[in-house]
Formats: structure tokens, sequence, C-alpha cells
């Protein structure tokens, strides 16, 4: 299927809905989604931003800039998700575990607004990686318009840059628990850990990074092309770094990939 044709047919997908709540998190994928259905539907398609401890403030920062910056109808709502002790154990079904209370939450303000049909932005590109949290979506019936089409994510990316949005290239995002192994558990000062050594790194100007956390390890994860840049400036990485309180600091030299935990899996 051509770009052209995909466009015309995510947007016949959706124009076939009465009305639409997405699950958006202001990455590539759910606001190209928001978009498409915002044109689709109108006043009809409503957005959904969680905000919780295991998404980075700039992540909530950008995808309410960007929703400004689209006229996207959003709403904030609060996440409790570290209240759940099956979660904080940090188990390989941990992503089931959000996923199906978050999912609960979105059906409860679907009801509360009328409003049918609850998307998110999984795309056939997703199915390559573990995604356990994809059964729980599907149990609470919610749909995956782009999975449905067959659209892979350097599609989605495609159709970003071809429309003219910014946001093409925007770095891939994920929930911050993901940083931490199976099996440690999961606490609000990990996951400031995390967070405060990635804004760093992102200060400094890489690109697509992880900063995985192990014990008072951080096992940074960057684009190879990155890796003397990295080397270049290493005292100053090991010195920010340790301010957010690691003992040690790695470069992990098979680079940046999505889903790096689930390898031992």
């Amino acid at each position: 299927m051509d770009k052209g044709n995909i466009h015309d047919a995510l947007l016949k997908e959706l124009s076939g809905l009465d009305c639409l709540l997405i699950s958006y998190s202001g990455g590539i994928d759910s606001t190209l989604l928001a978009i498409f259905a915002q044109k689709a539907l109108h006043e009809r398609a409503k957005c959904i931003l969680f905000d919780a401890p295991i998404v980075p403030r700039r992540a909530v920062n950008d995808a309410m800039e960007i929703a400004c910056k689209f006229g996207l109808s959003y709403s904030i709502l609060p996440f409790s998700i570290m209240e759940n002790e099956e979660f904080r154990k940090n188990s390989p079904n941990r992503c089931y575990i959000c996923k199906k209370q978050s999912a609960r939450i979105l059906r409860e303000q679907a009801e509360k607004l009328a409003i049918s049909s609850i998307a998110d932005g999984i795309n056939a590109s997703d199915l390559n990686e573990y995604r356990p949290g994809l059964q729980a979506s599907n149990e609470k019936k919610i749909i995956h318009p782009f999975l449905s089409l067959g659209i892979q994510k350097t599609e989605i990316r495609q159709i970003a840059k071809k429309c003219g949005f910014d946001f093409w290239n925007k770095p891939s995002s994920s929930c911050l628990a993901s940083r931490i192994p199976y099996g440690d558990e999961i606490t609000l000062e990990k996951l400031q850990m995390v967070e405060n050594a990635e804004n760093m790194m992102q200060d400094l100007r890489f690109s697509n990074l992880r900063v995985r956390l192990h014990g008072k390890i951080a096992r940074v994860e960057l684009i190879p092309e990155e890796f003397e840049k990295a080397v270049n400036i290493r005292h100053r990485i090991v010195k920010l770094l340790q301010e957010c309180g690691f003992s040690y600091v790695t470069l992990d030299l098979k680079g940046y990939r999505s889903g790096s935990m689930d390898e031992v899996l």
C-alpha cells in the first residue's frame, strides 16, 4: 500500500466510527492517530493523557504542547499504577498489569463521555516486540487502527513527514519502568534516578537513548553513531549521572534498542 493509499485508508477506517476516545501519549503513533481522528470525526474525537511517575515529565509536557499546537481535545488523568503491589514487583507480566489498569480507566472514561470506541497507537511493528500489554488492551476491546491496516512504524513516520508534521522523526519514548530489570522492585527513587539521568543525556544532545538501571550501575544505550561523542565527554557524563545517584556508568556496546530488558526472557 503506498503512502497516499495508507492516508486515505486510515481516514476511512476512522470515519466509520461514531466517536472515539484515544489513548494519547504525545508519541508519534498516538499523535498521528489523534490528528487523523480529529480530521475524520471533528469534535467526536477526544484524547486521554495519563500522568504517572512512570511517565517522564518531559513526555507529559511535550504531549500537552503538541495537543495544543494541533488543537486536539484532551484531558489529563492521574494514573496511580505505583499503588499496585503486583506492578511494583516487576514481573515479566508487568506491562499486562499496567495496561489492564489503564484500559479499565479508559473504558470508565469512555462510558462517562458516552463514547463507544477506544483506540491506541499500536502498530504492526509492535508485534515484533514483547508486548504483553496488548492482550490487556484487547480484553477491554480497545481497537488498534494502525494494526488493523497493517501499518508499520516506518510508514507512520513517512506519513507524518509527508503531512509536514515536525514530530515525524521524534525519538520513541517508553515507560520508565522498562529501564529496571525484571524482578527488581520498581520504586519512585529508581524511576527518578533514571528520569534525571536521561534528562541530562538529552540536555547533552544525544538522540535515541536509554539509561538502564542495574543496582547502582547505569547502562547507557546510545545509537552507535554517537559513541565517539560519548567517549569524548565521558568525564562529564560520569559526573552528571553520579549526581543522579549512580556509582558506576557504562556504555552498552550493542547500542540503543527498544526493549533490551526483554532479551533475558
